[in-house]
Formats: structure tokens, sequence, C-alpha cells
């Protein structure tokens, strides 16, 4: 049996596999076979006569653990697999501390909170503090309590340390010790512990019962960790406590894809691995069995800028390859249909599912799902909700949909509460008996509380009020103002935007993101529809617009082939033969936020290294010269990581090749000839079908209605436009105000533009 697995192993996992004598540390490039190398070990190991119990094998999630005993036991057997302790960090410190629950204070069958538990204890203990809520929000104060714990800092710990105390006090919440301190009694005393407790109970029985610790740590014999880069600092001296004796073990991740430390994750356990276990072997797998040459080399030249890391080459010795293609775009919607463009026509010879976007923001989805469902391209959403789903972009539209029908009782009940005004279900319900005993609208009852003799007492009929008084001065203004300035206005007024804005954990920035991508896609509805039909747009054209479209969104058909979008960090672990990283801009990508941190800079470019590396064939970047961002359009820089990828490796568009930007990357004289000589023949966008080639045409001779020239622009001109890009002028017609001109754009095909309105510049 030795014989046979051990020959499917190339030369690097071999060794990473039969080596067993102490630490070691398995550096495993993307691609590299990872998930092999462990499966196999724990095999080879049983085959030494290591017990199958004594073996300790710890994953980040059930599906990996799953697939790893699936596997073993294909190898092994079942009956032996099956005493594997194999599973997910949480689950096996559960089954540990289940064990010696009495030592804690707890029982055997103590409960285990999930996120949703522990918010709604919390939000109960803020209202019971008679906290303001609205500083003290429950996400907030959980995400403290939540890192505190990742820290092994007890509420005690937390009050002793002053940095946390001034944190708080600069953030106007200095009572979160308190809250904290409740916390911890009121999960403990109805034996509950939440998901940060398994860890930090762990560590804490390890530290106070020394025989304890030293039952498991003679117990098992090897252990195994999975995707060590994603470790915090918990996980991390768990480990350590546990292999003290037989000091065998074996860690396996990339530094390279250490994109978690919003999560908690510490990428400094696997830097500093070798300095913690001064003994331990340290074995690289290089070999990517995934991707195309170039696809690996354009990676290695990325992420080599990287100073914080394990040195490794990763190579493939797969097809060379197609290079990179880099696509310049004038705007994002021009970025949603130049991909959908060239999806259209690579699919010729792929399934939809073999196509995926990727994104930094889940905000950037909308356009791209808008390019998608106008050619008809099916897709899915990989790990999230399409973005007229989420939860924001849903409040914020039922707020549209309650000034545009006040008497819609699904938009009232959804938003009514939202943000949070003290307007609970009990008086929701009573609002709504009361207008269905009187036969009238939920509304009706709002504008005259005190004549329907609504069952509330004064406060809450004062809450009411000033609930019905913040929608009713907009629906006088539904058909007298641009749909994109009423919008702009109401969800300012609705407190939903300055209520995401009170922190800035991960959550509300996207939140924050969404809602302004929803602003952006009503603004460029309205210019579209003034400049193609020389009407104002108002706020119920677009809605009607979006009903159709999230109608589409709820269709599910599983047999479908659907191209997948999701953010970089949902697709780490997965493949597909196409992948398109969009929005590589700077303040994008890399995010703003990480712009004045080396650290933080280098986790976004090991992130779009996680991007590159889910290519097998072909990888597509795109970025936008101008983003609608903040209620306006704004220029963009390319994302300063292009630049860190050799050039040699990509095919760069014309405006690149020329700018400083492209300019700045090279070494030398020679590096600089072979840029200009190799890009001289490739700046169109292989190897998909091109844009069509644009060119001045001679006008043609004036029919009866038709204009030869008109404001500066002619027939034939080339001109380009702030959301369509670059066309040309094949009509001009009209007379006075009403004179349109028909233009032929390179990706979005004819369009019927009302000068008045349009914005053409003249190339």
């Amino acid at each position: 049996m030795e014989q046979d697995f051990l020959k499917e192993l190339n030369t690097g996992q071999l060794n990473a596999v039969v080596y067993n004598d102490g630490p070691s540390l398995v550096i495993a490039g993307a691609g590299s076979g990872k998930t092999r190398v462990l499966t196999y070990k724990i095999a080879y190991l049983l085959q030494q006569g290591f017990p199958a119990e004594s073996l300790l094998a710890l994953t980040f999630t059930n599906k990996a653990a799953r697939e790893m005993k699936e596997r073993i036991a294909k190898m092994v057997g079942w009956q032996t697999s099956r005493r594997l302790w194999m599973g997910t960090f949480h689950s096996i410190f559960s089954r540990i501390l289940r064990s010696e629950a009495d030592k804690l204070g707890f029982t055997p069958d103590f409960t285990i909170y999930d996120a949703s538990d522990s918010k709604s204890l919390i939000k109960a203990i803020i209202k019971e503090l008679s906290l303001d809520d609205k500083l003290y929000k429950a996400s907030i104060v959980q995400a403290k309590i939540s890192q505190a714990k990742n820290n092994l800092l007890s509420p005690q710990a937390y009050k002793a340390s002053g940095g946390l105390l001034e944190s708080d006090r600069n953030a106007k919440i200095p009572l979160v010790f308190d809250i904290y301190a409740r916390y911890t009694n009121r999960c403990k005393a109805p034996n509950a512990m939440d998901f940060d407790d398994l860890l930090l109970y762990t560590n804490v029985l390890f530290r106070d019962f020394p025989d304890v610790l030293e039952k498991y740590k003679s117990f098992f014999q090897f252990i195994l960790v999975d995707e060590y880069q994603d470790t915090n600092f918990a996980q991390h001296l768990i480990v350590k406590r546990l292999a003290e004796n037989h000091h065998k073990l074996c860690v396996v991740g990339d530094d390279a894809q250490s994109i978690y430390s919003f999560r908690g994750a510490n990428i400094d356990n696997i830097l500093n691995f070798k300095t913690t276990y001064p003994e331990c072997q340290v074995f690289k797998l290089e070999q990517n069995y995934r991707s195309t040459q170039n696809i690996v080399n354009a990676a290695n030249s990325l992420i080599e800028k990287n100073k914080g890391q394990i040195r490794k080459r990763v190579f493939s010795q797969n097809d060379h390859g197609e290079r990179i293609t880099v696509h310049s775009v004038y705007s994002d919607y021009d970025e949603g249909f130049t991909i959908t463009n060239a999806i259209a026509t690579l699919q010729k010879g792929s399934n939809y599912d073999d196509f995926a976007i990727l994104y930094r923001t889940n905000a950037q989805s909308r356009v791209l799902e808008e390019a998608l469902r106008k050619n008809a391209i099916p897709y899915k959403i990989y790990g999230g909700l399409s973005f007229y789903q989420r939860k924001e972009i849903k409040d914020v539209i039922a707020y549209l949909r309650l000034v545009i029908n006040p008497h819609d009782e699904e938009a009232l009940k959804r938003i009514i509460n939202v943000p949070v005004r003290g307007i609970g279900d009990t008086t929701l319900n009573k609002l709504l008996d009361c207008a269905h005993l009187h036969q009238v609208s939920a509304w009706t009852v709002l504008s005259d509380i005190l004549a329907y003799n609504l069952p509330v007492n004064v406060g809450t009929a004062q809450k009411l009020t000033k609930f019905r008084d913040s929608i009713a001065p907009f629906q006088e203004q539904v058909y007298q103002i641009n749909g994109y300035d009423l919008a702009h206005t109401v969800v300012k007024a609705s407190g939903l935007m300055s209520d995401a804005k009170q922190d800035n954990s991960p959550e509300n920035l996207s939140r924050v993101d969404n809602m302004e991508e929803l602003l952006k896609a009503i603004h460029e509805f309205c210019e579209m529809k003034n400049e193609e039909e020389g009407q104002t747009a108002f706020l119920p054209d677009f809605l009607s617009e979006v009903s159709l479209l999230t109608d589409q969104d709820q269709k599910n058909d599983d047999t479908t082939q659907r191209v997948t979008l999701m953010t970089v960090h949902a697709s780490k672990g997965l493949e597909y033969k196409h992948i398109f990283v969009v929005g590589m801009e700077e303040e994008l990508f890399p995010s703003s936020r990480s712009l004045n941190s080396e650290r933080d800079l280098e986790e976004e470019r090991r992130l779009f290294y996680v991007a590159i590396t889910r290519a097998k064939e072909t990888c597509h970047i795109s970025y936008a010269k101008s983003r609608f961002r903040n209620g306006k359009s704004n220029f963009c820089n390319p994302s300063r990581f292009i630049n860190d990828i050799d050039p040699q490796f990509l095919i760069l568009p014309e405006d690149m090749c020329k700018s400083s930007f492209a300019g700045n990357r090279f070494q030398s004289p020679l590096e600089e000839r072979f840029f200009s000589e190799s890009t001289k023949k490739t700046t169109t966008m292989q190897p998909f079908q091109t844009p069509k080639k644009l060119k001045k045409i001679a006008p043609a001779a004036s029919t009866t209605n038709s204009l030869t020239e008109v404001g500066g622009l002619c027939k034939g001109a080339l001109v380009e436009h702030a959301i369509f890009g670059k066309g040309v002028i094949v009509e001009l017609n009209g007379s006075g105000t009403d004179v349109r001109a028909i233009v032929d754009f390179e990706h979005v095909g004819y369009k019927n533009l009302l000068l008045k309105y349009a914005k053409l510049n003249v190339l």
C-alpha cells in the first residue's frame, strides 16, 4: 500500500509527507496539492504505527475536514479514519470542553450561542443598562468582545488594559467593559458559550489545570494544522501547548494567501514559526498543478514585492498559456459591458461555469449584474446575495417605495424601525390591527392617530408621528424633481447612511459602499433617460426597472450553467478556467484604508495574488478611468499592483504603454526596449473579439431631417461619453433644443442621444 500512494507524490510532497521526526512547516503555493499532502501524511502516519485516535488534525471549515476524512477513508478504511480527531478548531475544542466542562463551572451539555444569539443578548444588556443604542451599537460591542476573547483577554484583563479603555472612551463607548463583564455572566448562568468562548475557555482550561493539559499533550502524538496562516493568537497558543511533549507538529499553509486579518488572523504565526520551533524542518511545495506557466510567473512577480514573506518560487509545467490581458475602460459602466462581451466570446468554447468575476467590494457587483442581464448571460453570486437582495439595499428601496406609495404596507413594515427609532413589534402590530379593523392602510392611520384611536401612549404616538413626518414631505416631490436628487435626499434623511458610518467595521463599510452604489445606479439611470429620451427621469421610473431586475434575480434553475460573481476573499480555495479581476484602481484595490500601513498594503497585494492564482487558463484584469462615487464621477488611476507584475507576462492597453505609470516600471534600457517591442503588437484586447475599430467617417449627403454639423459636432466625428466610452457620430438630426446624435459606441453599440443632455467630447 505504501508504494501505491507515495508514488503519486512529487519530490517536495513526498519529503513533506515522510518527515515525522519533529515540527515541520509546509509552505504550499497556490495549486500545489496541499490537501493531498495532508491526507497522504495522515495515511502515512497510520501506516507507521500511530494510533488513529492519537492524531489531531485541525481545519478551518467543516467542508475541508469532511473531504480529507473521505479521502483518508478510501486509503485506510472507514473503521480507521473514523477514530481520527479531525475537524475544525471549534468542533474539536468543544469536544474537549464537554469532557472537562465541570472544571470550568459548566455542564457537558452547554449550549453554543451563534452570532445571532450573541448579538441578541448584547442588545438586551445595552437596553438593561439604559445605554444609547445608537452609540452602543450591538455589532460594534460584539466585535470588541470577540477581539478581546481571541486575544485571550477576560473581562478583568480588558478592564486592566489602559489602551482598550482609552480607545473606548475616545469612541464615546466607555462602558464596553461593563457590557463584556455582564455578557460573560449572562452566558455562564444558563450554561452557554459563544464561538469565541470555545477558544478562550480551552486556553483557560489548559492554563489553570496542568493535569488536564498533560493528559491531552500525552494523548495527541502528532498534530496537523491546515491553513496555518489563518490562525489567530488563541489558536496558535493552544496548538503550541498541545505539542510540548512529543514535538510532532506539521502545519501547512501559504503566507502569500494570508488575507483574513480583519477576522483576527495573524500572519506572524506562520512567518515566525521557525523562531517558535527552531528545530523545525521547512518544506516548500512549489509546483503549481492548476495554472498555466504565464499565470504562475505573473503571480510570482507580483508577490515578490512583499517584504514580509517566506520566499519561494512557484513554477508550473502546464502549457505556457496566454499572457494576462489588462483592459483599460472609460468607466465602470463600460467595464461591465467590456467584461460581458469578453465572456460571450470566450464562452463559445467553454461553459458559463468556467467563468468567475472577482471584485474587491460587494458593491461592485451591481454594474456587472446589470451588464450580464442585458446580455442574457446567467450568473450567480457566490457566498453572498445579489446586489438588490442585500439588506441595506432593500431597506433603501423600501424607503423609496414608501415615498412613492405611502400605502405600501410591506415597505412600511420593513423600515418603520430602521434605523432603530423605538417603534417595536408590539407597536407595529397595534398599528396594523387598527388599520385592518378600519379597512384602511397603516399610513392612513399614521396620518391621523387620534381619529383612529390607535391604542398607544403619548410617547409612542410621538415616535410614530415623527416617522410619518420624515417621509411625508418627499411624497409631493416624486414627480417634481429628478429621481436621483430625490433618492439622495431621502437616503440622507432616513438616517441609514449616518447609521452605517458610525464605525469602520468591515460590515458597515460594506453597507456604505452598497448604498452609494445604489445611488450611483439611480444617477446613471436618470442620466441615460435624459440623454436618450430627452425626459426627466423620476423615481418611479427607476423602481419599475429595479422590480424587473429583482424578479429575475429570484429565478433559480440549478441545472443552468452560470457565471460566478464573488469578492476575492470569497474566492480563496476555488479555481476557474477563466478569471476576470475588475476594479483594479488605486483606493479601490488596494483599498484606500490600506494606504497608510505597509502591513495592510502587503495584505492587499496578497489578496490580488489570490485573485490571479484562481485562474487555470486565462486571467483578465480591468480598471476604469472614472468611477462614480459619492454622487459624482471621479478620475481613477490604475492600481499600483498592475505595475508590480513583470510586463513580459501582460498584454497592456495602449494608454498604459504610453503613460508614465508604465514607464516607471523599467529598471534598465534593455527592459524598456523589450517592453516597447512586445507591446506594439498587443495593445488590442486579444484573445477575445476586439471592440470595433473606430475611425472618422466622411459625412454623407444630408437628408431632409439630418444635419451635417451642430454645436461643434459633426457626422463622422470620434467622440467620448462619460458612461458609454468612445464612439463615432453616424447621424445628427432634429432642430433647436431637440437635436439628437446617433452614436455607434465601441462596446455598447448604437445610442440615440439628445445633445442638450449628452456630454460628448470630440477626440
